[in-house]
């Protein structure tokens, strides 16, 4: 049969230079991944307080208007 195929030190050494970048840009994309989320989660943290702070407000402006008309 034929001979065992020999693997050719350049084509190796190309192939191991793209799965080295690869890998690369594989961790750069988690990384923007996890600042993606993290934002996400202090745009929801900052919409619940936006709803808070309008909660009082809305209830202290009805409380001193019932006591300013008395009722």
């Amino acid at each position: 049969m034929d001979k065992d195929p020999e693997i050719d030190p350049v084509k190796y050494g190309v192939l191991w230079e793209r799965v080295q970048n690869m890998d690369r840009k594989l961790e750069k994309m988690e990384h923007q991944m996890d600042e993606l989320m993290a934002l996400a989660n202090k745009g929801k943290g900052g919409f619940w307080m936006g709803m808070a702070i309008a909660s009082m407000a809305g209830g202290a402006l009805s409380w001193v208007l019932a006591h300013l008309k008395g009722t």
